[in-house]
């Protein structure tokens, strides 16, 4: 959680001490949890991890950040540039990042899957598509808004509606009738 003071506090399963928020640790703006990690984006544009060893050595590279996104196996960072930064395990396929991932504006991170979603409202994907969590619908244009989920996907378009795609064995993808302009959603 992030207090309105630029604090964090954290609670839940300490396996690998992701809930153990560094002493000291403020001038946070954005918190995000990972399955054995979580990370605090400073207002300065830097970024502190801890938790899951791999999942918190954060890159050098990782500066003038504006945005953070914490999934299963991977932590990705968008810098102000609208570029991204992506790190995580050693085997993990997630940080091979696509080409096409250019002017980018947000960032969202699953189980074994990311999205990211360029300034030009199309939405790219990329990781495990074993049930099409990465299957962008080719009716998806002008999108505002993306949350990768563990296991499906869920983008906002420019006119308020919603589409989802991805496992939907307990209705993830299953947008309620007459859902529309909704202030946030994940």
């Amino acid at each position: 959680g992030l207090r309105s003071n630029g604090t964090v506090v954290a609670w839940g399963l300490n396996t690998y001490g992701q809930t153990n928020v560094p002493a000291g640790l403020n001038g946070v703006m954005a918190v995000a949890a990972g399955a054995d990690h979580s990370v605090g984006l400073r207002t300065n544009g830097t970024i502190v991890a801890w938790g899951g060893a791999a999942l918190t050595n954060v890159p050098a590279a990782a500066t003038n950040i504006a945005a953070i996104a914490a999934g299963a196996t991977v932590t990705l960072a968008l810098r102000s540039n609208g570029t991204v930064i992506a790190w995580g395990k050693a085997d993990n396929a997630l940080t091979n990042l696509p080409a096409s991932l250019t002017n980018v504006a947000a960032i969202s991170a699953g189980l074994n899957h990311c999205l990211g979603l360029r300034s030009n409202g199309t939405v790219v994907a990329w990781g495990d598509n074993a049930l099409a969590q990465t299957g962008v619908p080719v009716q998806l244009t002008n999108a505002t808004g993306i949350s990768a989920g563990w296991l499906h996907s869920l983008a906002q378009r420019a006119d308020g509606t919603y589409l989802a795609w991805g496992l939907s064995t307990s209705g993830q993808t299953t947008i309620p009738a007459g859902l529309t302009n909704l202030s946030s959603f994940a």
